[in-house]
């Protein structure tokens, strides 16, 4: 099953770190954001990553294009213009990097994978949070419940869109940044069906969150995974502080993989 992880965006709210690189790319214990988030997927044996890409992309191109090589003990001959490579670290992932426009919004960005996704189920995230999600109980819990689509929702204060559960896991309304704290919130974490795809109609300027997820949700078609372990993004030079220290002191919650 292929994962789509959204990483085109600015990321305005810690421009500290995003001036020079994507914000996906702002590390956390010297390592990306991304790569982080991709651990935990391929932990759980998901290793088919499409990543959609905007402000930067280049950048990110640039990273995974010499990762391999960057994870490798090597042996360079320079008198033969050749290069071995000995052993590696590398993790078996497969990844498509698609340019999905600057000002693309969410949805527009999701749409424009389209022909990479297929006509399979797939799994879609933010390029910025990380968390300690069971993927496989997720997958259950979406195959369980036959909706179109599964969010994973997390009960934190009122910076996120806010999603009104039914006792059987239904979504009947998805509103976007409401007022009001301790409410469960949908922190991405997607499963989703190919036909969710028919839902994004203003093309690029369409926006997931707001009329898609809405509309999905209207129909009855959008489940809701809760998640009470840990999840946590990084929007802001705050948060990657103590997303650092966690990682620091060995106690981040997001670390599944050895």
């Amino acid at each position: 099953m292929k994962v789509v992880i959204l990483a085109g965006g600015r990321g305005s709210r810690i421009s500290e770190e995003t001036r020079t690189v994507p914000k996906p790319l702002v590390e956390l214990g010297g390592k990306p954001v991304l790569w982080h988030i991709m651990k935990i997927y391929s932990y759980y044996g998901f290793n088919e990553f499409i990543i959609c890409l905007g402000y930067l992309g280049y950048i990110i191109k640039e990273y995974f294009s010499h990762y391999f090589l960057h994870m490798s003990d090597i042996t360079i001959d320079l008198s033969k213009n050749k290069t071995q490579i000995h052993t590696t670290t590398s993790e078996q992932w497969k990844i498509t990097l698609v340019d999905t426009g600057i000002n693309t919004m969410t949805g527009g960005r999701l749409k424009r994978i389209e022909k990479y996704v297929g006509n399979e189920t797939f799994m879609m995230t933010y390029g910025d949070g990380v968390g300690n999600i069971n993927i496989n109980n997720l997958l259950d819990f979406h195959k369980k419940n036959k909706t179109l689509a599964t969010l994973t929702a997390f009960q934190t204060a009122d910076r996120f869109g806010l999603v009104n559960i039914n006792p059987d896991s239904r979504v009947d309304s998805f509103l976007e940044k409401p007022k009001g704290e301790g409410s469960w919130i949908s922190v991405g974490f997607f499963v989703l069906e190919p036909a969710v795809l028919n839902y994004i109609k203003e093309g690029d300027a369409t926006i997931w969150e707001k009329s898609s997820l809405s509309n999905i949700a209207k129909d009855g078609q959008l489940s809701a995974y809760k998640h009470t372990g840990f999840w946590k993004p990084m929007d802001t030079l705050r948060d990657k502080i103590e997303l650092e220290r966690l990682w620091e002191e060995g106690k981040a919650p997001w670390k599944v993989w050895k």
